[in-house]
Formats: structure tokens, sequence, C-alpha cells
């Protein structure tokens, strides 16, 4: 059966939350589907989703329910039919799809690593003592607790735009991004530098972009297979395992990193206390055929060397 592709009367419909990241990657997917299958840009309609966690942003998002605010709209858009493929920052991800729903394909993955910015600082290691750094990401807060319990942490939640206003208006002295998305939207240059993942391993998933779809939709299915990144995938399946062994969402603070090696896989996992006070780190090389197993055998491994209520706020 031939491949029944998008045309300008009848696009393919890409939905995506509103952010300039979001549609930045959404028009990435868009890009790569029309060299691709040699499509016009009208054969393909970007379809914005206002989504929870974009619209509160005076809150932490384990106040108000963690990583699927990102997600829940968009998907619900994706199950009931109004749009064919939503496209996701992979680091925003649950680990577990709705019912009808799957993530198998992922663009090729940016720059893992977390980005210093400060108008003022030159780096982690030369801020002042008892310096304000604003971060709204759990994992950052506690390996920066963990490094500098000097200093002093506050939340700091919104797209990049709105983050270095923050910055400007002295809310914080610094702030973490993820490198990839400053170096997709232009923006390197606002960072100090990247921050080596041996000092700070970053979220799992991070710097990957995924598209989701209708598991029963086997035209949207054939279509993803000519943009698929295997080896990001191979590295994915691994850092998800992990993650979903641990139970990994907002309110826990998890970092992880897989690397391939040849026909080898590297995944390093770090656990930390909400408050930074401890961290439990591990690593496990295999077969990269075996990514899944690796993972979850690395958050066995991590589980078992943590004291009960390890990931409790008390």
């Amino acid at each position: 059966m031939t491949l029944q592709l998008p045309t300008p009367a009848s696009p393919l419909r890409i939905g995506t939350r509103g952010s300039p990241l979001a549609l930045w990657q959404a028009h990435e997917v868009r890009r790569c589907l029309m060299v691709a299958y040699g499509l016009p840009e009208e054969a393909f309609a970007i379809c914005v989703i206002k989504v929870t966690g974009d619209q509160i942003l005076d809150k932490a998002l384990k106040e108000i329910g963690g990583k699927g605010l990102f997600t829940r709209e968009i998907e619900e858009a994706l199950i009931d039919g109004s749009i064919d493929i939503a496209v996701h920052s992979m680091k925003d991800m649950p680990t577990v799809q709705p019912e009808g729903l799957i993530l198998d394909c992922y663009l090729a993955r940016e720059d893992v690593r977390d980005a210093f910015v400060s108008p003022g600082v030159e780096s982690l290691a030369d801020l002042p003592q008892g310096a304000v750094v604003g971060s709204s990401s759990l994992r950052r807060r506690a390996q920066l607790a963990l490094r500098r319990p000097d200093l002093q942490l506050v939340e700091f939640r919104g797209n990049v735009q709105t983050r270095m206003k923050k910055l400007e208006d002295g809310v914080a002295v610094a702030t973490f991004l993820a490198m990839a998305g400053l170096n997709r939207l232009g923006l390197a240059h606002v960072a100090r530098g990247p921050v080596e993942v041996t000092e700070m391993l970053p979220a799992v998933a991070q710097g990957a972009i995924g598209i989701e779809r209708r598991k029963d939709d086997a035209r949207v299915a054939e279509m993803l297979t000519a943009i698929h990144d295997g080896p990001t995938g191979v590295r994915l399946a691994a850092e998800r395992a992990y993650l979903a062994r641990l139970d990994g969402s907002c309110e826990t603070p998890i970092a992880g990193l897989a690397v391939i090696e040849g026909d080898q896989l590297w995944l390093r996992g770090e656990i930390l206390r909400p408050d930074g006070s401890e961290a439990i780190e591990g690593e496990v090389r295999g077969a990269a055929a075996d990514a899944g197993d690796l993972g979850r055998g690395l958050a066995e491994t991590l589980l078992g060397r943590a004291p009960k209520g390890f990931f409790s706020w008390h």
C-alpha cells in the first residue's frame, strides 16, 4: 500500500505548546518531514495548545501536579483526533503514556548539558557565599544544595525569556537552563558556559525531542520512521526505564545520562534527597540492545542503597 502523504488540502496537524522553544521544536519536526518526503510547508499545520504548566507560573510544579502539566491537554487533543502528532521536550514527559498513545520517534539529541546563566558571575564556582540562585528544577536545586549548601535557592519558572528578565530584575544572580534549548533558539551566547556532566548530571532525556502519536495510526507511524534517530532512541530507552523504575516525577530529584560506545551502553545515575543533604550515584555498562534492562537494573541498585524515606521532604 502506498503511503498517503499529507497535502495542503489535508495537512498533518502538529500539536505543541506555545513557548518559543516548543514552537521551534514543532517547526523542526515539520522541516525534517518536509525534507524526508519533499513536501511543502503548507502540507503541515502547527496547532498551538495551551497547557496548564504554562499558565500557572507562580507555583512550584510539585504543588500543581508535576510533569503531566506540560502534556495533558496536548495528549487529550491527540486522543480526540484534533491533532495527528504531538511534539514534546522529552525531559518533560511522564514515563507512562495515556491509553492509545505511543512515543517511539525521536530526533537526534542536542547538547545534554546544563547551562550556567548569570549577568555578573562567570561560573558556578565563582558564585559568592550565600548568593541567590533561581531554579524550578528539583534536580538542579538538590544538586546545588549538595555542592553549595551556602546558596539561597529560589523558585524560578517560565520560559527562557521570562527567566532572563527575572535575572535582569535582580530576583537572583544566576540560574541554570538546558544548553540544548539555548542552542535551538540561537541564544547560546546567553550562557556563561555549559556545566560539564561530571559536575552536574543532567535530567533524564535532556536535549531530546520526542514525537507522540496514536498507536493505531499506521500512516503516521510509517511517516515517522523516516525521521527517527536510532541512537537517541536507544539512549532514551535506558534513561526512561531507569526513571520509570524510580517513579520519577517532578517531586523526585533524579539525574541520568546514557552514552553509546560502539555496541555498548554506559548509563550513569544520581538520586538525591530533595534538600540536597545526600546523593547516591551509580553506573552500569552493557549491551546497547539491553538498554531497558540496564536502566531498570541501575534504578534497582540505587534504590537498594537508599535508606527508607530517601525522597521524602521531611
